[in-house]
């Protein structure tokens, strides 16, 4: 893969954004959502909305006129297989329960992956008009905030002891089995822990107003396009071994390599 190839995936990255806001706005707090729960009967709730599906539905059509020889990894249909070497991976509403509530913690997650990792990812939250980009080309490495107010370059922020961390995570209950005592054990050791953050935790993460960021159950299109923006805001992003964070599962994302290891030593029983 080129680094010209990927450089062309930036500005397309922001016109998916761009198309996703209008229809996000739309629905966001109206009577018309068109709730499904994807779980099923009985087996607990898992929705998805009307918004959901129609903005993944225009960024398809974006990629499909602009790009049709990518891969395509998406929430709410069907994969695409890539010819290209690209793949993009959508979540239309990270944070659908939120966004159900009228919580602006939600947001529009993309990444654009060069077949190896998530090379350029944005969090877009159109309620509140922020836009987080993170690029990890060598030729233009950078992670931004692009709001009302401008553009200002991120970075995490110097904490390297559990004791003095600010930890967030989307909910409690996103553990199962042995991650319940571990992730209790954590939280023990941290000087705060704050659930309901979804997304954006990863974005204040990236901001340097948080330091930790510990979850579990994700699935690719959960956490890919969040990679980037911590990675180049100079965070670290990994499952709770250090490995591969890109295919979801148990994650940890850290401000810095000491206090990544720290909380990594916790979770593990270390």
């Amino acid at each position: 893969m080129t680094a010209t190839v990927m450089t062309e995936c930036l500005p397309i990255a922001h016109r998916l954004a761009n198309a996703a806001r209008p229809i996000a706005l739309n629905y966001f707090r109206s009577s018309g959502l068109g709730t499904d729960n994807k779980a099923g009967e009985g087996n607990g709730f898992d929705p998805v909305t009307l918004a959901d599906r129609a903005i993944e539905r225009a960024m398809r059509d974006i990629l499909a006129a602009d790009r049709p020889g990518d891969g395509i990894m998406g929430e709410e249909y069907d994969d695409v297989p890539s010819h290209s070497g690209v793949t993009w991976v959508l979540d239309p509403i990270d944070g659908t329960r939120a966004f159900l509530c009228g919580l602006p913690s939600w947001g529009v997650l993309i990444a654009a992956n060069d077949g190896e990792r998530p090379v350029i990812g944005i969090m877009d939250q159109p309620f509140i008009g922020e836009r987080f980009t993170g690029s990890l080309l060598s030729e233009d490495r950078h992670s931004v905030l692009d709001d009302a107010s401008g553009k200002r370059v991120l970075a995490v922020r110097g904490t390297t002891a559990l004791s003095d961390a600010l930890m967030c995570c989307t909910a409690p209950d996103m553990f199962t089995g042995d991650e319940v005592p571990a992730f209790a054990s954590l939280s023990g050791q941290v000087r705060l822990t704050r659930f309901g953050t979804d997304c954006y935790a990863y974005a204040l993460l990236a901001m340097g107003q948080i330091d930790l960021v510990v979850e579990s159950s994700l699935k690719p299109y959960d956490i890919q396009a969040l990679m980037p923006v911590v990675q180049a805001a100079g965070g670290i992003v990994t499952d709770w071994q250090g490995g591969d964070a890109r295919h979801g599962g148990q994650v940890i994302a850290a401000a810095t390599p000491a206090l990544h290891e720290a909380a990594m030593s916790a979770l593990n029983g270390a």
